[in-house]
């Protein structure tokens, strides 16, 4: 491992990076009221603010309110609904709403806007998954009736995720001046620069301390020098930028499931019916697969490149109800790589690299080029899989340019999600090349038999021992025991730094980065004395 402190320095270099933007005049100062926040948490939603094309899915959807909602210990509890029974057969799903909500123009949130909602959601075919639902009962103004063609266990997360929308206020432009029944509404979004929201009076929960929230839509060299400048309450970082020290400000890191790791590509070099590469030589052989997973040393990576603040990763789920527990591995075992390899054919060229039949073991790994993350895991990832012995050259590219190869290369990827349909959309075959779900085509039938068993299972427990069995039921599965079609290796901790006197109370494990997953319980954030 004689490179990898070069790698590490190269890191290094990259995180101090002097900080040049400064502060423009239209910059939000910090509130000096108690009850105003100032936010920079992460980036500005593309498609804008509406739950039925997928605003909220990895975190609340703050402006709107759901049937369901999960506890900071990920257990399921109300939200719009005060009840809800499931079918023997698993097929109609009954919901109660209370009956004193109402969204912030003050009109009441009844069934007719649940109905609405979710059939608005099923016909834009977008990320919310809805193929199941055939149609909905209104039974009274404040109960519903789903019916599913088939039994779908995760429905249940679909009622914790999707944000009920008003079918009275519902308009093109929906998405930049959301209605709804959440804690907050919206009074101005300027795109590229800042959103303000304001307390829902017509909120039926519990009652926001904060009045007022600005949040700020800036680089983030930029937002940490706001954060300094004392013009900032809540910051999030990356982090290559965990070491800060700001005044007024303490540290909070969480535990997540945002978790970055190397698809590879499974079969062998083909065309798929668009015409595109689809295929790696290298990579679909299974002994480079495992030789990978047991090569590299996550906690190596974990400690230098993430300086301890993530966790080792070896699957998409770790740690989660429907995670398996019994895939980890004794990863950083090089011996063990090297036995699979040469056991499979693979032999040691005069450059050190593995060779097979006149193949060399060697790959491209894309990653975004504007992530430095990703980029800092790439090189060092290659770094240590260069020394073992098979050759990894890195290349950053946009994304347009990474959908181009994806399929048929090695892509630094990260996921994680706090619905389990997320392991559906990555690992069934039905899902190969739709966006970026399955790109590296991976194809296991049993694996697809256990995917369709945990999705149409009755109870979220029979659900979830599907999920487990689907990733090794002790012969094969998606995860390193079985074809390891990834090298999953770290799961992030999310960094942000809180103003001293703000308390934000317990959070759950954080899902993948987007949606601002912090903002779940607001509700419950205080200001101390």
């Amino acid at each position: 491992m004689k490179k990898f402190g070069f790698i590490l320095l190269v890191i290094v270099v990259f995180a101090l990076v002097g900080c040049n933007d400064k502060p423009t005049p239209e910059t939000n100062a910090k509130a000096d009221q108690a009850n105003e926040l100032t936010l920079a948490i992460g980036g500005e939603p593309e498609d804008g603010f509406d739950p039925t094309t997928g605003w909220g899915r990895y975190g609340s959807p703050l402006f709107q309110s759901t049937l369901l909602k999960q506890d900071s210990e990920m257990e399921v509890t109300y939200d719009l609904a005060t009840d809800y029974q499931v079918s023997e057969d698993g097929l109609t799903w009954e919901v109660t709403l209370r009956d004193d909500a109402t969204f912030s123009d003050g009109e009441s949130v009844t069934a007719d806007d649940v109905i609405f909602t979710y059939e608005t959601a099923k016909k834009s075919q977008s990320v919310v998954d809805l193929a199941d639902l055939e149609n909905i009962d209104k039974k009274g103004d404040y109960q519903v009736a789903f019916h599913l063609s088939q039994p779908q266990s995760s429905f249940l997360y679909t009622l914790q995720r999707l944000g009920i929308v008003p079918e009275h206020a519902y308009t093109e432009d929906y998405a930049e001046n959301p209605v709804g029944s959440g804690p907050y509404q919206l009074v101005e979004w300027r795109k590229g620069e800042q959103l303000i929201v304001e307390k829902n009076p017509h909120y039926y929960g519990n009652q926001p301390v904060f009045e007022k929230l600005t949040f700020l839509f800036s680089g983030e060299d930029q937002a940490l020098a706001v954060a300094k400048a004392g013009e900032i309450d809540v910051l999030s970082v990356p982090i290559t930028m965990a070491n800060q020290e700001i005044a007024g400000m303490k540290q909070i890191s969480l535990q997540s499931v945002d978790n970055r790791g190397v698809m590879l590509p499974y079969p062998e070099p083909t065309t798929n019916e668009e015409g595109e590469e689809v295929g790696n030589s290298v990579t679909s052989d299974p002994a480079i697969r495992k030789a990978l997973n047991y090569a590299i040393d996550r906690e190596a990576i974990v400690d230098g490149v993430l300086n301890g603040e993530g966790t080792v990763a070896y699957s998409s789920t770790d740690d989660l109800p429907w995670g398996s527990s019994e895939i980890a591995i004794e990863d950083a075992d090089q011996e063990r790589a090297e036995q699979i390899l040469t056991d499979a054919g693979w032999e040691r060229g005069e450059d050190n690299i593995f060779e097979k039949e006149g193949q060399k073991a060697s790959m491209t790994l894309y990653y975004p080029s504007g992530d430095q993350m990703r980029q800092s895991l790439s090189l060092v990832f290659a770094d240590l899989i260069n020394e073992f012995g098979i050759e990894v050259i890195t290349e950053g590219a946009s994304w347009n340019e990474i959908e181009q190869e994806m399929h048929a290369n090695p892509v630094m990827m990260g996921w994680g999600s706090h619905d389990p349909l997320e392991l559906y959309s990555l690992y069934h075959s039905s899902m190969q090349g739709i966006d970026y779900y399955n790109a590296n085509y991976y194809q296991n039938e049993q694996v697809d038999q256990y995917l369709d068993q945990a999705i149409h299972a009755s109870t979220e427990e029979e659900a979830n021992e599907y999920w487990k069995l689907a990733q090794w039921d002790g012969n094969t599965g998606m995860s390193t025991l079985g074809d390891a079609p990834w090298v999953w290796l770290v799961n992030l901790n999310h960094i942000y730094y809180v103003r001293e006197n703000i308390k934000i109370g317990e959070q759950k494990v954080q899902p993948h980065g987007h949606g601002w997953p912090i903002t779940d319980f607001i509700t419950e954030w205080q200001v101390m004395e």
